[in-house]
Parts: C-alpha cells; structure tokens; sequence
C-alpha cells in the first residue's frame, strides 16, 4: 500500500496544496519498505488529489485539507488523514499501527495557508 504524505523537509505539512513535495512511502504488512520524495507539481484546485491517485497512492497524510480535495480523494476511495503533525515518517508509522486518526481539520480559506490545521 502506498502512503503519501505532504511535507515541508521532513515535517507534515500543515496545509496540502501548498506543501514542498509528497513523501510516498511503500508499505507492507503494516511496515515502511521503500520511500521516495516527490515535488509538488503545483496547486491547482483538484490536480493534486488525481496526481497522488495515479500514483498509487492509497492513503494522505496532511495536516489541513480544504474540502474539495477530500471530496477528490473520497471518490478515488483514497483514504484521507488531516490534522496530523511533526515527522512525516512517524505519522506513517502510527497511522501503520492504528494510532494515527484524522480529526477532520478542513481548511476553507486559502488565505490563511500558514495556519491550516490549527483550528
């Protein structure tokens, strides 16, 4: 299964759209086997969520969303986890282990991209 995460370096990033690159990360059997470092091709209103799903991808990590991505992802039957912060690749490891929940932390205003996920 392949786990993407939205990153700022090594950290989750607090909104999607805007963050550096993806770290994708392989996994089987509730273990990371592989992981590559994807850039961010660009935000454009419903690009991203199709470009990870092309991929692969099976499940997003995020610390904000705005809602027409989760939308996207919902209908790719990808699995969408916000509200997630610190090491990308800790957050894949607790959501491997059930620990990792989405709190549902959807962002709404664009303008505010800095503070996604802390409200």
């Amino acid at each position: 299964m392949k786990i993407a995460v939205a990153c700022m370096k090594e950290l989750v990033s607090q909104h999607f759209g805007h963050c550096e690159s993806f770290y994708v990360f392989d996994t089987e059997n509730g273990k990371i086997t592989d992981g590559k470092r994807v850039a961010n091709p660009g935000h454009k209103p419903g690009f991203l969520p199709n470009f990870l799903g092309d991929m692969g991808v099976a499940v997003i990590i995020s610390g904000g969303m705005g809602g027409g991505a989760i939308e996207i992802f919902n209908e790719r039957n990808i699995e969408v986890i916000v509200g997630a912060e610190g090491d990308a690749k800790q957050a894949v490891e607790s959501y491997l282990k059930g620990e990792l929940k989405s709190t549902g932390s959807v962002c709404h205003d664009h303008s505010h991209a800095d503070e996604c996920g802390n409200h």
